[in-house]
């Protein structure tokens, strides 16, 4: 990557807001995939990270974070994307093995599934995501050459804006089997916007796709406010999760897709790093602990 780079590239969308956001997910992809026991592989995420001034000097190993995995942010929390990251890869891999050939996220961020992910060369990627993101994003990509192993299809639109026409006119065709992923989004969009969005997938879906998100399921998410991640996150890197956060009530978005027909299951993260061996558990005042992944699956014929 060009040393440059960091002074020419647009960083509107991620410098600030929930588009920082994305950056401290590349932070922690970048840390999980130096690690010795790594769950996700991601060699672009610690371009994202030096390239954009708000966190050039944020850590991408865990070896230079004072504390190691006893770090609330760049510990315990940065292992949290990465064995979110994992499952969700799984997730996605699995749904293109049954047939899927359309893969849709939502809220793109800084995500590289396209680049690192096997997929087949009949797939495409749709990446749906506000303009600046999606362009700060080419530029770290363009300087590093990197090269998409599936079809990429960018679609810069806000979530919140007639997204659906967007994405039908770049090629999107709901004949065909798909997967969406909504990685860390609905926890950011009004309940009401929720529910459009995934009445939306339901209504943009046949039989064969899929759908993976995160919910949260605290009835009041200020409880955990002095929580060491969220208090870390603040005071750290000034990213103040509860305050991007909607405080209105949450809908039953899983609850809602298995009344629509399809079958839903719904895991703590800590299933899964019991099942992998390494990841966080849980602990006291924990921002973790209403966390919930959701997979949904609309069944075939």
């Amino acid at each position: 990557m060009s040393g440059t780079a960091s002074q020419h590239t647009d960083v509107d969308g991620v410098n600030g807001g929930v588009g920082l956001t994305a950056l401290l997910v590349a932070a922690a992809r970048a840390i999980e995939t130096h690690r010795h026991d790594s769950l996700a592989q991601d060699v672009h995420a610690e371009h994202f990270v030096r390239a954009a001034p708000a966190c050039e000097h944020w850590p991408v190993r865990i070896e230079q974070v004072p504390d190691g995995d006893a770090d609330p942010l760049w510990g315990r929390f940065a292992r949290y994307f990465g064995l979110r990251t994992r499952t969700l890869d799984d997730f996605l891999l699995r749904s293109v093995g049954t047939g899927a050939r359309q893969v849709v996220l939502l809220g793109a961020g800084l995500d590289t599934r396209a680049f690192r992910l096997d997929l087949p060369s009949d797939c495409v990627v749709f990446e749906i995501d506000r303009a600046g993101v999606l362009a700060f994003k080419q530029q770290v990509l363009t300087d590093v050459s990197a090269a998409p192993k599936a079809t990429r299809v960018p679609v810069p639109v806000d979530l919140r804006a007639d997204w659906v026409s967007t994405l039908t006119t770049s090629g999107f065709d709901p004949a065909v089997p798909s997967v969406w992923l909504a990685e860390g989004l609905l926890f950011y969009l009004p309940g009401p916007a929720e529910t459009y969005l995934i009445n939306t997938v339901d209504r943009l879906t046949t039989a064969g796709s899929a759908l993976a998100f995160e919910a949260k399921l605290e009835k009041d998410l200020l409880a955990y406010r002095d929580s060491a991640i969220y208090t870390a996150t603040r005071e750290r890197i000034g990213i103040d999760l509860l305050h991007l956060f909607d405080k209105g009530p949450r809908p039953d978005s899983a609850g809602d897709l298995t009344a629509k027909g399809w079958s839903t299951a719904m895991h703590t993260p800590f299933d899964f790093t019991r099942l992998h061996g390494r990841g966080p558990l849980p602990e006291p005042n924990d921002a973790l602990e209403g966390n919930r992944w959701v997979f949904a699956h609309r069944p075939r014929p």
